[in-house]
This record gives structure tokens, C-alpha cells and sequence, in this order.
């Protein structure tokens, strides 16, 4: 099966492997639905000693949203057999062939050799953790969603949705929805990393005419950064983040939302 790491479809099967050390349980339901945007969860196993009480949060998840339960006892203290265990049961996995991306859920840093080592085989890895991942564990992965970002509201505004938390007011005028929303996106423009990525990922796919593809555009963002989420900045969508930035047109044809830099 030929994929494009920039297109992803709902048909894809994932196999879904979860730390149970370093993921956070009132998250899972959040965690899974944004993995059905890339793909079916085809397996769903969580590792850990089973027998420690600190796991006792996970144990009613697991009927609930049907994930295996993989039993790995701590043989030494220091050591952690959870880690080992889930990285040969993903390339016992790799091996059969049956999939088209892995879904890793841990902040931890050791599964970093384990994604490059998927990736060298052609699919594709999704990483999920939280924002104290080390860099070396997001860079192996294709796309990584930090958990933070799932917690949020659904239906928050985005400023709501804001990593970088824009001060609350008291009152819900428009007036006062409207000076909020206009801190964030200064706040937006004055982040040197996330505008010099918006202007390399436009540059490295705008045609002739000056126009880029806004799909073509995520997924460059995506190949330059593999963390990069408009819901890290405040927005769902990135029309919307670009949109902010106050850099760029933006038109909707038939084919898709493009964008051209404002001269």
C-alpha cells in the first residue's frame, strides 16, 4: 500500500501501544478519538505491572474502550521491563506486515529508536505525550500531539484552547472577546519560531503565481516540525493560526483553501 506521509486516511490501520507509566488515563478517550483521524485502532495494548496500585486509574478504561492489558513485572527496581516489553510486541508487530503506522503513547525517551526503526520500514508513527517529551522522541516520530492539547474543550474557543494561557476576563462582552483575541494573535505574531516556520513551510511549496495549498502547507509544517499543532497556539484549525498571523491572503476555490504572502 503507497501512502503519502502528508495524506493520511481513516482506513489506515494502527496499531495503538500505550506506557501505562507515562500516559495519563483521563485522557485515553480524548487520546482515541484523535487517533481515529489518522487511522482505525486495529490493536490497543497497554504495558505495565498490573499489580502496582498506581495503575489503579487505567483499570476501569480498559473494558470501557476494549485495550489489552500487557502484564510486565518489575523485576529490579530501576529498571524498566514495561519499556521492553512494548518494544518487542511493536516489532513482533512491524514484522506480520498487517499495519500502516504505529501509534506510541509515552513521554518517555527510549521509544525514540523504536520510531525511527518503524519509519526505516515505511509507515508511519504517531506520537502522543506530554510537553516534557525529550526533542529526540518528537523528532523520531512523523507527527507528534502533546496530551495537553487534548484536555482542552471541545467546544473552548481559540482562545480557550491557548498553550500559552491569555489572561481570563470577567465579563463576556463582545468587547472584551475581542481584546482577548486580539492579545493572542500579537502574542501569535511576536513568536519568532512559529512565524520563520509558517514562512519556510509556504516557501517550500508555493507555485508560480505565489499561491500554496493549505494541505500542501500543513504538510510541510509537519515535516519541519513533527509537533507542530495549530491547537498549540490557540487555534483549531490553521486556516484560523494563519489567519491570525495577518502575514497572508487567504482564498477558498473548489480545489481547496490556498494562501499568498502579503507583499
Amino acid at each position: 500500500m503507497i501512502m503519502s506521509r502528508e495524506v493520511q486516511f481513516k482506513s489506515d490501520r494502527l496499531a495503538v501501544l500505550i506506557d501505562a507509566d507515562n500516559a495519563n488515563a483521563e485522557l485515553i478517550e480524548a487520546l482515541l478519538k484523535e487517533v481515529a483521524k489518522y487511522g482505525t485502532s486495529h490493536v490497543k495494548r497497554i504495558y505495565g505491572d498490573w499489580t502496582n496500585t498506581q495503575l489503579g486509574k487505567w483499570k476501569d478504561k480498559l473494558n470501557k474502550f476494549a485495550i489489552q492489558p500487557m502484564q510486565q513485572f518489575r523485576y529490579t527496581t530501576g529498571k524498566n521491563a514495561t519499556d521492553s516489553a512494548l518494544i518487542i510486541d511493536a516489532m513482533d508487530l512491524l514484522y506480520t506486515r498487517s499495519f500502516d503506522g504505529f501509534c506510541i503513547v509515552s513521554s518517555d525517551s527510549d521509544f525514540t529508536r523504536l520510531a525511527s526503526r518503524i519509519r526505516e520500514s515505511g509507515l508511519v508513527v504517531y506520537g502522543f505525550g506530554e510537553k516534557k517529551t525529550p526533542e529526540a522522541f518528537i523528532s523520531a516520530c512523523d507527527k507528534f500531539i502533546y496530551t495537553e492539547i487534548l484536555a482542552q474543550s471541545e467546544d473552548a474557543s481559540p482562545v480557550e484552547f491557548a498553550s500559552d494561557k491569555v489572561q481570563e476576563k470577567t465579563n463576556n462582552t463582545p468587547s472584551a472577546t475581542s481584546d482577548t483575541t486580539a492579545v493572542a494573535s500579537q502574542k501569535l505574531k511576536s513568536n519568532k519560531k512559529i512565524m520563520n516556520l509558517l514562512k519556510d513551510a509556504y516557501e517550500a511549496v508555493d507555485e508560480e503565481n505565489g499561491w500554496a495549498n493549505l494541505g500542501a502547507i500543513g504538510g510541510q509544517l509537519t515535516k519541519l516540525s513533527p509537533s507542530f499543532d495549530p491547537r498549540n497556539h490557540g487555534y483549531k484549525k490553521l486556516s484560523d493560526l494563519i489567519q491570525a498571523t495577518g502575514r497572508f491572503e487567504v482564498k477558498k476555490t473548489p480545489k481547496g483553501t490556498h494562501i499568498k504572502a502579503k507583499s
